[in-house]
């Protein structure tokens, strides 16, 4: 009886139990992966873009945001992205406030604009409002195909230079001069040196496919100043720091201001192509194109994405955007929006690891602006530059960024000399009715503004 009773089968009812519902909810066999490797997935994409804790945090912090609530609005923005990415799209994307952005944020729309930072967040509401509305109707296919493709990439390489100058000046590499603007500041400097050791520290990590290169680079510099004895030890956890002086403290009335109009366009336009390049590039590597060309749910991912960005400006943080560095996570076999969620529930995790974050200094987190700022001017290989009226206006709206301090007038430049160059030279045909549009409205703020 007993050697029966071994012989019979047993029921193995865990899989279902542990399996059933995520395969329900995410289709897990579909797309041909398990749990174990979309929890793997979202681990790397968590560490490849978790430096955006620490830099994001001291880039509001300069707009005069209380840290503490930066830090948490940044976890909470990115975990609601994350989750909603993955939930509704079911799509191995990760989401968090975004670089360039948020510098655009602190130093142009505060710093240089005079506009205080409830009004800045009202700008970012305002514009992912529209990207949603413009999401879900026809029209942002219409404006997508409507701006050229010159200077679509021109944008983010210009961002990237704009974000590579706020590194450079924030660590001191590249300070102000009376007679030439800017000079090299003193490498004899610790604050500069190691920003510069960190810059080439992530660099030659990345070339080397180092897993994390940006965290370990971070964290690493942060300790060698800790051995200098320019950080401070402030503990590892602790509970998160109240989000009340950033819940809801946009001012949304402050935003119906003609200056504003190029603001709220700067903050649409650039997270829009942004947004649609870096999904698009992560659903070809993630095999969620069709046989027919179509990128499956990419509509559900723009809405989800633009979702984000209205949520986040409630909490208190710049336009919440996909992550190129999701790539990483499709790359170690993340193909669901499982991977997103696991994304969004490390970053709900890391809100309890708020001292930490408080003792990354700036020139740690500078290094890294300037290494992201590097490869966001990869956008400019893409240009016709043998077409001097694609080629020309792409160079000054790039250039335009850093030179002006301003993402807004940079692509109100290159917009009005795009206008401007097909017009003159027979190409009127080339030229949309929106960038008529947004050319008329560009002179009209230079004019009378």
């Amino acid at each position: 009886m007993e050697s029966r009773k071994s012989e019979a089968p047993s029921l193995d009812l865990s899989p279902p139990l542990r399996k059933g519902w995520l395969e329900r909810i995410f289709k897990l066999s579909l797309h041909g992966t398990t749990v174990k490797t979309e929890l793997i997935a979202g681990l790397t994409t968590f560490i490849t873009m978790a430096y955006i804790i620490f830099v994001n945090p001291n880039i509001m912090a300069d707009a005069g945001i209380d840290h503490g609530a930066a830090f948490v609005a940044t976890c909470i923005a990115a975990a609601l992205g994350c989750l909603l990415m993955g939930l509704y799209a079911n799509w191995p994307v990760g989401l968090a406030p975004g670089m360039g952005l948020n510098a655009f944020f602190t130093y142009t729309v505060v710093g240089t604009m005079g506009y205080n930072w409830e009004t800045a967040l009202g700008a970012v509401f305002i514009s992912g409002v529209l990207f949603m509305f413009l999401t879900f109707s026809r029209i942002r296919e219409w404006l997508l195909n409507s701006i050229p493709v010159s200077l679509r990439y021109a944008m983010g390489a210009g961002v990237g230079l704009f974000l590579g100058l706020i590194g450079l000046k924030t660590a001191g590499i590249v300070v102000d001069s009376p007679a030439t603007l800017i000079k090299l500041g003193s490498l004899r400097e610790p604050g500069p040196l190691l920003a510069a050791i960190c810059f080439l520290m992530i660099a030659v990590l990345s070339y080397h496919r180092v897993f994390g290169a940006i965290l370990i680079s971070i964290i690493a510099v942060t300790l060698a100043g800790w051995g200098l004895g320019l950080v401070h030890y402030q503990g590892l956890m602790s509970a998160p720091p109240s989000l009340a002086p950033t819940w809801m403290a946009m001012d949304v009335a402050g935003v119906f201001n003609i200056s504003m109009i190029s603001v709220v366009l700067a903050f649409l336009f650039v997270h829009m192509f942004d947004t649609a390049g870096t999904l698009m590039g992560v659903a070809q590597r993630a095999g969620l194109v069709n046989a027919d060309g179509k990128i499956e749910n990419l509509s559900r991912a723009l809405k989800a994405d633009s979702a984000s960005s209205v949520f986040g400006a409630m909490v208190g943080v710049p336009p919440v955007t996909s992550y190129v560095e999701s790539a990483a996570g499709v790359a170690a076999g993340g193909r669901t929006g499982l991977t997103a969620v696991t994304v969004g529930v490390l970053f709900i995790a890391a809100m309890f690891f708020a001292p930490l974050a408080g003792m990354i200094p700036a020139y740690a987190t500078a290094g890294a602006l300037i290494y992201v700022a590097m490869l966001m001017m990869g956008g400019m290989a893409h240009i016709e530059w043998d077409e001097a009226t694609d080629s020309i206006p792409a160079i000054v709206t790039a250039i335009m960024m850093p030179l002006t301090f301003s993402v807004a007038d940079g692509i109100a430049l290159g917009f009005i000399t795009y206008v401007v160059l097909k017009a003159c030279t027979g190409k009127h045909k080339e030229i949309s009715i929106s960038l008529w549009v947004l050319c008329a409205i560009f002179i009209a703020k230079f004019v009378f503004l």
